[in-house]
């Protein structure tokens, strides 16, 4: 299968054509047996020679080509319109009826804050030449309206809020904010991009639309990924300065699998800075050795690591409800545990040329010995809260 992505230096652009690659080169099994052959990438530096070889050859044709912010509002029709028809004209040259998808927007709706939108007007009249194509030479069609768009790679100040602010907090920037109730829909480039390929494979969504509102329903004359995320924009900048504090604090927000949150936290992390994506960690430090904090959770307690100096012993202390996984990584340890109130003590020999995790049992004083006599003991410590030096709850006690 051969597929052609126009306007494919764009956001939308780079990111499908890079997953469609993946796919060609076989590093992305998630789409089952999608086989494609080469990707045609179609863009402003393309020639028109080039445009007709793909319109010729093209299995399946992406329609990302468009202006956004254009100097002129006549050059949203030129732009948004005249290339859609150029496109269709070549394609019909060729008798190549093979499926075509066009990016809209929501805007083409011209409802609410987007009535009058010369740029939605440009993307109806996209909508309905390709929709009036598909009618007269029986060619399947797919108009996407998309919402607000958000991910790696977007360009800030441009046409994206999101992108912007992530810019500007990575960079410590300031942004403005004239009011921080308006709520936006929001989709993640990677949901959009897995949308567009289940498009390749005939298994898209199909939406209706009432008002800005999507519907989705089988029968829907347009297309939409159906993963979207509606939140204000206090509540993006809020995220955002926490997302910023984290190497200060430690804290890691929550980020559940799927959330928005997730997708935002990686959006966020492409536009550090170099000097940003280095930190550094406050080592304690003493004549037996280092401990630092590594990261912090809301849920699931901290991380830390533990450098013990060549026949160190450490810990000598016991939790009533605090628990602990001990890892070494680096380097042979005796860990010793004995239950209080009793000479019970158990055992553990562990080395970081087998990895292995000890827990430290709550009720249990315990330690561990750095059995080398030469080498540094390194060891990766999990505890299941953070610590709260109002209430450590750790009581000296030596095995």
């Amino acid at each position: 299968m051969k597929i052609l992505v126009t306007g494919a230096k764009g956001f939308v652009g780079k990111n499908l054509c890079s997953q469609l690659n993946n796919i060609r080169l076989g590093k992305a099994r998630q789409y089952g047996d999608l086989q494609i052959e080469e990707v045609m990438e179609y863009d402003l530096d393309s020639t028109p020679e080039e445009l007709d070889r793909y319109c010729k050859e093209a299995n399946f044709v992406y329609n990302l080509a468009g202006v956004n912010r254009p100097k002129e509002q006549s050059e949203f029709m030129d732009g948004n319109f005249g290339f859609a028809s150029t496109l269709l004209k070549t394609l019909e040259k060729y008798k190549n009826t093979c499926p075509v998808m066009l990016s809209s927007s929501i805007q083409a709706t011209l409802e609410g804050r987007y009535a009058g939108s010369e740029y939605g007007k440009s993307k109806l009249a996209g909508e309905e030449l390709f929709f009036d194509y598909g009618r007269r030479i029986s060619a399947k069609v797919l108009v996407y309206r998309f919402p607000n768009l958000f991910g790696k790679w977007c360009r800030p100040n441009y046409n994206s809020a999101v992108a912007t602010f992530c810019n500007n907090i990575a960079n410590d920037l300031p942004i403005v904010v004239n009011d921080s109730t308006v709520e936006l829909e929001l989709l993640y480039i990677d949901d959009l991009i897995d949308e567009m390929i289940a498009a390749l494979q005939g298994k898209e969504h199909h939406a209706e639309f009432e008002g800005v509102n999507t519907i989705l329903t089988p029968a829907g004359k347009y297309c939409a990924a159906p993963i979207t995320h509606k939140k204000t924009l206090g509540e993006i900048v809020s995220l955002l300065e926490d997302f910023h504090a984290q190497p200060t604090t430690l804290q890691m927000p929550k980020i559940p699998n799927g959330s928005f949150e997730k997708k935002l936290y990686s959006t966020y992390l492409s536009y550090l800075p170099k000097e940003k994506v280095k930190f550094e960690l406050k080592m304690n430090c003493d004549e037996r050795g280092s401990f630092t904090e590594l990261l912090k959770t809301e849920e699931c307690g901290q991380f830390s690591v533990n450098i013990s100096k060549a026949g160190i012993t450490k810990g000598q202390h016991w939790h009533n409800t605090k628990w602990e996984f001990f890892i070494v990584v680096k380097g042979k340890a005796l860990i010793q545990e004995r239950r209080i109130g009793t000479d019970e003590v158990i055992e553990f020999e562990v080395s970081g040329e087998k990895i292995e995790a000890v827990h430290m049992l709550p009720g249990y004083t315990h330690n561990i010995i750095n059995l080398s006599q030469t080498e540094d003991l390194v060891t990766l410590m999990w505890a299941n809260e953070q610590l709260d030096p109002n209430r450590p709850d750790t009581y000296f006690e030596k095995v």
